[in-house]
């Protein structure tokens, strides 16, 4: 029980700046290593799981399981059942929270204030929660995010324009969203880092495991300069299954995605129609007619299940007048300053209200902070309407 208690402990200490605004009330660690747990027991977006959350506590529930007391109304037949009893020894949610907390990430659910409410459009099949590494908000850094998805197998074609266009998004104070695969995904990620952007990987594999391995380097730095999530607990692997349920997390947290490459049968285009279906702004970018990685983009634009868009600008104009429920105006802030927790507005402070801004060079020597962490904060700026981004300089929003 002390060890239990001094696990629990470390869970609620405050790592780092970030604390404040990740922080969780105590009450809420038993639903926390609850839904850690089933992490372990069921595969991402089990809807029966989900249905029985919006009655029952993860705690409840996982108890029900262990002593067969499940009640009838969850209609759970004997062969679920005993699926999620054999997988019962490995849950171990105190070693595998402790685990991720050692990689700088955390576990957060629904309730937190880091909770993307975004996902909550999934219904039964939202998240039961989410593993994340890295620093910065979930919540605030999704405000401004779109996808970039595309072709494993991509061409030397669709690489650059994924690059280009995860640039130019970047430049324009979005965060790039993609998978962390081979082809179009590290494209994109790496378009995002290059011009000092902020950039989030979706995994079908814990937070911990660097799949696939080519990317580990790429994945590591995903990690500093943005956020890792999954759905999976630390230390699990991917196959064929989870990339496609991976798929629908990617559509649902951004506020549009953009298909770059994609073959008739690409998995890419399975985010494409979740986004569709989730009401979200679908975008592709047409190739040579020759192509057989476009042809599946093309047939989506042909179909009316997508938007043709050759830039950023384009994408901009498309994601950005969805409204303001997903993201505030940037013509002014939505929290006074003074609510602000202490890094963000010690950032803030840094950024020179001159038309021109200032480089993140600069605002790294004001703020005392290191680099990495200055953009983080920028980018959350940006998603509260504070600061924009210009070119290389950031800058205040009239108004702020």
């Amino acid at each position: 029980m002390e060890e239990e208690e001094q696990v629990n402990r470390s869970q609620t200490a405050a790592p780092d700046s970030h604390a404040a605004d990740t922080a969780e009330p105590t009450s809420a660690e038993p639903e926390r290593r609850a839904r850690a747990a089933l992490t372990r027991l069921v595969e991402p977006g089990d809807a029966v799981i989900g249905r029985w959350l919006t009655r029952v506590s993860a705690a409840t529930l996982i108890e029900a399981i262990r002593e067969r007391t499940v009640p009838g109304y969850l209609d759970l037949d004997d062969a679920r059942l005993a699926g999620y009893r054999a997988r019962l020894p490995d849950a171990n949610p105190d070693v595998d929270l402790e685990r991720v907390r050692s990689r700088g990430g955390r576990f957060i659910i629904p309730g937190d204030t880091e909770w993307p409410s975004q996902l909550d459009d999934l219904g039964d099949g939202r998240p039961i929660g989410l593993w994340v590494r890295g620093t910065g908000s979930l919540r605030l850094l999704a405000l401004r995010s779109v996808a970039v998805v595309g072709a494993r197998a991509c061409t030397a074609y669709g690489a650059h324009v994924a690059g280009e266009l995860a640039a130019q998004l970047a430049e324009r104070g979005w965060v790039v969203v993609s998978g962390a695969a081979y082809g179009i995904d590290a494209a994109a990620h790496r378009g995002a880092l290059a011009v000092g952007g902020t950039t989030l990987g979706v995994l079908a594999c814990g937070v911990d495991v660097a799949y696939p391995q080519g990317n580990s380097e790429l994945i590591s730095r995903i990690a500093e300069q943005g956020l890792l999530l999954s759905e999976l607990p630390p230390g699990e692997h991917p196959n064929r299954f989870r990339f496609v349920l991976r798929n629908r997390v990617i559509a649902a947290l951004t506020r549009g995605t953009v298909v770059v490459e994609a073959a008739l049968r690409s998995g890419a285009l399975s985010t494409a129609r979740r986004a569709r279906d989730l009401n979200r702004h679908t975008m592709g970018v047409a190739g040579p007619v020759t192509s057989e990685l476009s042809a599946g983009v093309h047939a989506l634009i042909r179909s009316g299940g997508a938007t043709l868009v050759t830039d950023a600008a384009e994408i901009g104009e498309l994601i950005g007048a969805i409204g303001d429920d997903l993201a505030p105006r940037r013509s002014g802030p939505v929290l006074p300053r003074d609510l602000l927790e202490p890094a963000i507005a010690r950032v803030l402070e840094a950024v020179p209200a001159t038309a021109d801004g200032a480089p993140i060079e600069r605002l790294v020597r004001r703020s005392g902070l290191p680099p990495d962490e200055v953009l983080q904060r920028l980018y959350e700026l940006g998603s509260l309407g504070f600061v924009e981004r210009c070119g290389a300089h950031w800058r205040l929003v009239r108004g702020a």
